[in-house]
């Protein structure tokens, strides 16, 4: 029995046949697994590695490799500070304890509501707001404590939701465009270029 929602599974499937390997398909896979459950789960691991037929083992040390993916449970929300360089010198350690007073917890930890974890991030790109600050991986630019305190506020009351989503959703606008082709053609142009490949290969010898 799948671990997957009916509609997570169904995107799981769509997308491994998008790859001439099933385990090509493992990166985009867990965010699939992440998104369901907030977290990579054993469950949620055990059905990646079915569907790229691979090992558990395999799967978690590729996810262990990524500061996106998450081992364990997290809040709702994950609050990512930056204290790169450009933030450092913005302020960005004081406004990182800041944060863990406001929020509770202590840098890499969850408040005991569950609603928030607490991370000390790399460079975050957005320098022009530093110190840089996300939620759920997506820019909040609250440079300020004050600035900082009212997302919170607004995160505790639901009012951000439209914005920010629960931890592990990558993205909420499912691709109505671009290349539609069906599984057998997919296949047919894969064999192709397989062909073409152990032609050349052939040539070079």
């Amino acid at each position: 029995m799948s671990h997957f929602r009916v509609d997570i599974r169904r995107r799981a499937e769509e997308v491994v046949a998008l790859y001439p390997r099933p385990r090509s398909a493992m990166l985009p896979l867990l965010h699939l697994a992440q998104e369901q459950d907030g977290y990579l789960s054993d469950e949620g691991i055990a059905e990646v590695a079915e569907l790229t037929s691979t090992t558990p083992a395999d799967v978690r040390g590729t996810a262990a490799f990524y500061d996106m993916f998450h081992l364990a449970p997290v809040g709702k929300y994950v609050v990512g500070i930056c204290t790169n360089i450009a933030c450092l010198l913005a302020g960005g350690d004081e406004l990182l304890e800041h944060a863990s007073t406001a929020l509770g917890c202590s840098v890499g930890g969850t408040s005991d509501d569950g609603l928030f974890t607490l991370e000390e991030t790399e460079c975050l790109a957005d320098c022009n707001f530093a110190p840089c600050v996300q939620v759920n991986h997506r820019y909040v630019r609250t440079t300020t404590p004050e600035a900082f305190d009212h997302v919170v506020a607004e995160l505790r009351a639901g009012t951000l939701d439209h914005d920010i989503p629960s931890h592990g959703t990558l993205i909420r606008v499912r691709r109505a465009g671009g290349l539609h082709a069906s599984r057998a053609e997919v296949a047919s142009e894969r064999r192709v270029a397989i062909a073409a490949r152990d032609a050349r290969a052939e040539e070079a010898k």
